[in-house]
C-alpha cells in the first residue's frame, strides 16, 4: 500500500511527464482496459450542480477521423496516428436551462432526487443561471458553462492517461461553426442537444518533449491570510 509521501510523488511525475505531444506513435495502441479506464475518470469527474453536461464521442472510425483531419487544422497532425481520439461535446441550452426535460429527467433517475425538494431545488438552479451567473441572455451563456466543465473531464483523463503512462494533447484547433456541422451530419449533435466543446489525442509519443517550464510557483500562487 502506498504511503502519502510515495503517492504525492507518482502524482507528480505524472504531471511532469504529461505534455501536449504532437506527434503519436501508429505501431501502438491503448489496450481497451486502459482506456475504459480513461474514459471512466472523465465519467466521474465532478461537474456544476452534478449535471454532467457532456458526451464523450470516441472516434476510431478512419473515415471520420479523415474527415475530422482536413477539417480542424489542430488535429492534422494527430490522426490518424492517435490511438484513440476523443471529442468533448457539451450539452446546448436545450438540456442545462433549468426547466429542461433533461434536468429533470437526471434529477429524478440519475441523482435520484425526493419529488418533494424537485421544485425547490431547480428554483435554486434558476436563481443561479439568472442572478449569480447571469446565463439566460442567449443561447451561448449556458453552452460556455457546459463547455467549460468538459474541460474538468479533459484535465483529469489526461492526467489519469499520464498516471499509466499514456500521452495526449488537447485539441482546440478548429473553427467550431465547421466542426459543428461535420458532425451534426454524422448524426452526432442530436437535433442541436449538442456541440462541440474540445478535442483530445490519446497514445504513445514518437518523440521525446522539451523540458517542461512554467512559471515560478511564487507567480502563480497567493496566499490571503
Amino acid at each position: 500500500m502506498h504511503n502519502k509521501e510515495n503517492l504525492k510523488q507518482e502524482i507528480l511525475d505524472a504531471f511532469h511527464f504529461r505534455h501536449a505531444t504532437k506527434e503519436f506513435d501508429p505501431n501502438k495502441t491503448i489496450s481497451d482496459e486502459d482506456f475504459r479506464f480513461i474514459l471512466e475518470t472523465g465519467r466521474l469527474s465532478p461537474s456544476s450542480f452534478g449535471f454532467e453536461p457532456w458526451r464523450f464521442v470516441v472516434v476510431q472510425n478512419p473515415e471520420l477521423r479523415e474527415k475530422i483531419k482536413q477539417t480542424s487544422w489542430g488535429a492534422f497532425g494527430k490522426l490518424p496516428d492517435a490511438s484513440h481520439f476523443v471529442i468533448y461535446l457539451a450539452r446546448t441550452k436545450q438540456d442545462t436551462i433549468y426547466n429542461s426535460d433533461y434536468l429533470k429527467d437526471h434529477l429524478r433517475n440519475i441523482a435520484q432526487f425526493p419529488e418533494e425538494i424537485l421544485d425547490t431545488f431547480l428554483q435554486r438552479v434558476e436563481a443561479f443561471q439568472r442572478e449569480d451567473f447571469e446565463l439566460l441572455e442567449g443561447d451561448r451563456p449556458l453552452f460556455d458553462w457546459a463547455s467549460k466543465q468538459t474541460y474538468v473531464a479533459l484535465a483529469n483523463m489526461m492526467t489519469a492517461a499520464a498516471q499509466i503512462g499514456i500521452d495526449s494533447c488537447p485539441i482546440e484547433g478548429f473553427n467550431m461553426k465547421e466542426m459543428n456541422q461535420l458532425l451534426e451530419e454524422e448524426g452526432l449533435l442530436e437535433d442541436g442537444h449538442f456541440q462541440i466543446s474540445v478535442m483530445a489525442a490519446f497514445g504513445y509519443r514518437l518523440n521525446d518533449p522539451r523540458p517542461k517550464t512554467r512559471r515560478p510557483f511564487e507567480d502563480v500562487v497567493k496566499w490571503v491570510k
